[in-house]
């Protein structure tokens, strides 16, 4: 189900009259001096501590896991999205840095375009959370790989970093402090206290977040929608560190990680004394986030969008209003060899994105000689069997349905001769197969679109107006970035 048709159906908060109505609640009482903190220890610059004193009127949240030099571009995208929002209704924008996330296959990988060719780095991380990784063994790895633009001073900076949420915040303030983005890692020591109480009041209820997850996730299944977040029996909202981050079960009066059992307070105790090692699971980490962060609007993914879609419930749960929903913008990003390429078959680049190889077959035709003669001859053909089954008809009307399936099986053969002409000259045309070549490695590499893959970062690192390109660019929708 598509987001917006969900978010019709369930009534879910969205819009900028939703988002100026949700202005005004205050965040932790501490939030101010323990945010301040921490940007002090990253070193931020000026406009990000301006940035704070915004955050009285409110603030507009995403986040991301903590991928290498900020992850794919999608991670700009959102925090371009909310900063411009923010930015409308005099409010923060706040990126939170997903540093609980101990998913290391979704963060251990860089890839670079790198003249031409996709290049890889890979860093063998325990299956720790990124707030835990240390940078120190992977700083030279990391900087080898990116070469001269090791030597950027954004990037000496960043790299300066202790671990790898760290060097996430970095690169975020890097490219975005200057747009007053503050960037919030829950794992920090500055701001981890800040969860101390949340974590008390779900202890005291270890099971009414996942109660209210599965009733809304029935709620969404009857309507014909998916629900992502659907919680196990017994299963809480919490993961415990210990050698390893372990979702907790809750049965018979105590919890377990599946290794041994925690009375209530012993689990508070450890909350006490290191709120960091007691994480939310992906059900409550949103409303631990606004107990803390005086969230009017949220930014976030079509997939983020359905499982947020399913917290109604634990909203209401925690006496928190639903902050405003905001799907971020999708970015394709075109260099001029790429333009050059997509002008001469005035080829869309959203088209290739979406169906690739397909697309360009398509915008193919047009540049070759001879094939418009075989389509416009496969259409001939297909309007005499069209006659002919009207004759057949007129003649004896049961016949009418054998010759509209004989119709259709001759035009899904004729596409499918078509495809194979075009691939056959494609293989043999060096011009055309270099040409596709070179757009899926640019636009879907390793078979994804750009944006999930490639991080904006490397285009600002080769283009000086790849920033101001973003700043410029929509903050919903769609966005075609040209850059060069």
């Amino acid at each position: 189900m598509e987001p917006a048709l969900l978010a019709r159906l369930l009534n879910l908060p969205q819009g900028e009259e939703a988002l100026r109505s949700r202005l005004g609640r205050k965040g932790h009482p501490r939030l101010g001096e323990a945010l301040g903190a921490y940007l002090e220890r990253l070193q931020a610059p000026e406009e990000a501590f301006r940035a704070l004193k915004r955050l009285e009127a409110g603030a507009v949240v995403t986040g991301q896991q903590a991928g290498l030099l900020g992850g794919p571009a999608l991670t700009f995208y959102k925090a371009h999205t909310a900063l411009g929002l923010a930015e409308r209704v005099g409010a923060a924008g706040v990126f939170w840095v997903a540093s609980q996330d101990h998913d290391v296959e979704e963060v251990r990988h860089l890839h670079l375009l790198v003249d031409g060719e996709v290049r890889t780095l890979s860093l063998p991380f325990p299956p720790l959370p990124a707030g835990r990784l240390s940078l120190e063994p992977h700083r030279k790895a990391i900087a080898d790989f990116l070469g001269p633009w090791a030597k950027d001073p954004r990037l000496v900076y960043a790299l300066e970093a202790g671990t790898l949420s760290e060097f996430f915040a970095r690169v975020l303030l890097a490219f975005f402090g200057e747009r007053g983005l503050l960037p919030f890692d829950p794992m920090a020591e500055e701001l981890a206290p800040l969860f101390q109480e949340a974590l008390e009041r779900e202890l005291e209820d270890p099971l009414g977040s996942a109660e209210a997850i599965n009733r809304e996730a029935e709620r969404v299944r009857g309507l014909g929608g998916k629900a992502p977040l659907r919680r196990k029996p017994g299963a809480a909202n919490l993961f415990l560190e210990t050698d390893q981050r372990r979702l907790l079960f809750y049965e018979g009066g105590a919890f377990t990680d599946g290794v041994r059992r925690y009375t209530q307070r012993e689990l508070r105790e450890i909350a006490r004394a290191d709120p960091s090692r007691l994480t939310p699971a992906a059900g409550l980490r949103p409303v631990f986030q606004d107990l803390v962060l005086p969230t009017a609007g949220f930014v976030v993914g079509p997939n983020e969008f359905r499982y947020v879609a399913e917290l109604s419930g634990v909203y209401a749960l925690y006496g928190l209003p639903m902050p405003a929903l905001f799907l971020r913008v999708q970015g394709v990003v075109l260099e001029p060899p790429i333009l050059r390429i997509l002008k001469r078959y005035r080829l869309d680049p959203w088209a290739f994105v979406e169906r690739g190889e397909g697309a360009f077959l398509e915008a193919l035709r047009e540049d070759l000689e001879g094939f418009r003669q075989v389509e416009e001859g496969l259409a001939r053909l297909l309007e005499e069997a069209q006659a002919l089954a009207e004759r057949a008809r007129a003649l004896e009307p049961t016949l009418e349905r054998p010759f509209r399936r004989f119709r259709a099986r001759l035009q899904g053969e004729g596409e499918r001769l078509l495809r194979k002409v075009l691939r056959a000259r494609l293989s043999r045309d060096a011009v055309f197969f270099h040409h596709l070549e070179r757009l899926r490695r640019h636009l879907l590499p390793l078979g994804l679109p750009q944006e999930r893959v490639f991080p904006y970062a490397m285009y600002a690192l080769r283009h000086q107006d790849a920033l101001r390109s973003l700043e410029e660019a929509p903050l919903e929708g769609r966005a075609v970035l040209v850059l060069g």
